[in-house]
């Protein structure tokens, strides 16, 4: 389907919001997500980052959207990126055959390789109970009701429909 014939879809769903204004820099997202990503607290693992601004004067978290273009997600060659229950793009890891295709496509830079496994990984909304907005003390990061505006219309589903079905064959 041509960009211009692919309808415009909205589905309502919980949304990471991030509010660079609020954020103090105090880093409890990034050892809360890689608490919850790896079990232990390792922030170079976590999948939500806070960058400093203007000489560490200002923070602006930063992490995977979850974009309706999935660019990661169609750069898969092995549909290892499926759509969880949470409406978060999720690598599954058994899958993963660590080609970095996806970190390549992403172009917000939400992507990460690690070398020890081998395998991609980013944000999966923490199956939906995101750990970065629960310790956030100031509201920088919230877990909200949103809308989320799909370019593509359905195709990221189907793409996971056709994968599990030829697996399943």
């Amino acid at each position: 389907m041509a960009a211009s014939q692919a309808l415009l879809y909205f589905r309502v769903m919980r949304v990471l919001s991030l509010h660079p204004d609020r954020c103090t820099g105090c880093l409890r997202c990034e050892l809360a997500c890689s608490y919850m990503q790896t079990g232990t607290y390792q922030p170079s693992k976590s999948v939500i980052r806070v960058s400093p601004f203007e000489g560490y004067t200002s923070y602006a978290p930063y992490t995977c959207t979850q974009c309706a273009e999935g660019w990661c997600m169609t750069a898969c060659p092995v549909g290892a990126i499926r759509i969880n229950a949470a409406g978060a793009k999720d690598v599954v890891d058994d899958k993963c055959v660590g080609c970095k295709l996806c970190t390549i496509a992403c172009p917000f830079g939400t992507m990460f390789y690690d070398a020890d496994t081998t395998k991609a990984y980013k944000c999966n909304l923490c199956e939906g109970h995101p750990a970065c907005a629960d310790a956030c003390p100031t509201e920088a990061i919230t877990f909200v009701e949103g809308q989320n505006a799909d370019w593509i219309g359905d195709f990221a589903a189907e793409r996971t429909t056709r994968v599990l079905a030829r697996e399943t064959a």
